[in-house]
């Protein structure tokens, strides 16, 4: 009976020893955790945070007073655009001359279709001068060894004269042509444009009869139609 008592003493010493060893790990396991969790807690992807700034393109915007050209004049003649050009330069302002083709009506042109050989045109066409028709045969473009009979600006007048071959026993066509006007013009770089104040566009209209200004998308400036 003392053994047992002895025995069962040495048991617990033996189990509060072993206690109180491994009792001081866990409180070091379950901070260890909580700080771990608390780390995950802390991570975000970018697309759950809403104090992300969007990425940026790397290209800059073109600020948009760039984006668009200032032209000067609509004159006829050449050189009265080339002595703009040179006020502008000597004002240290970037400029050049651009000619621009705009369209400026329509022509009827009244014809007869090419025969198999350009011998049988010019038998075809000393018939019609024999007539007392005007004509004169086609030596280029898609209608060589045609024969020509006038370009009119009217379509009534242009019928009139098909009408007249027709009771002659031809065979009239007409095509209509776009009559192009060409104009010029003082292309003032984006980067000038400042430069070209009120005050001297006044100064320009007095020097430069009719002078014209236009601000104009420089993407668009291609397109020659803008500048009418």
């Amino acid at each position: 009976m003392r053994w047992l008592f002895l025995f069962l003493l040495v048991l617990n010493l033996f189990y509060y020893v072993w206690h109180q060893q491994q009792a001081p790990l866990r409180p070091k396991e379950v901070e260890t955790l909580s700080l771990y969790k608390g780390g995950q807690q802390d991570i975000r992807l970018l697309s759950e945070s809403g104090n992300v700034q969007p990425r940026r393109s790397v290209a800059s915007a073109v600020p948009a007073e760039q984006a668009v050209c200032l032209f000067l004049g609509g004159f006829e003649r050449e050189e009265q655009a080339r002595e703009l050009e040179q006020r502008l330069i000597s004002l240290d302002v970037r400029a050049v001359v651009q000619p621009v083709d705009a369209a400026a009506g329509t022509d009827y042109w009244v014809y007869l279709a090419p025969l198999a050989s350009r011998e049988a045109s010019l038998r075809q066409l000393k018939e019609l001068q024999a007539r007392k028709i005007d004509s004169y045969i086609v030596t280029q473009g898609d209608l060589v060894n045609g024969i020509s009979l006038g370009i009119f600006p009217r379509m009534d007048s242009a019928e009139s004269v098909m009408q007249r071959l027709r009771d002659a026993g031809y065979e009239p066509l007409m095509r209509e042509l776009s009559r192009a006007h060409r104009d010029y013009w003082v292309r003032v770089a984006p980067e000038s444009r400042r430069l070209v104040d009120d005050s001297l566009l006044e100064q320009l209209s007095r020097d430069f009869s009719g002078l014209k200004h236009q601000l104009i998308s420089c993407e668009g400036v291609a397109s020659p139609r803008k500048l009418e």
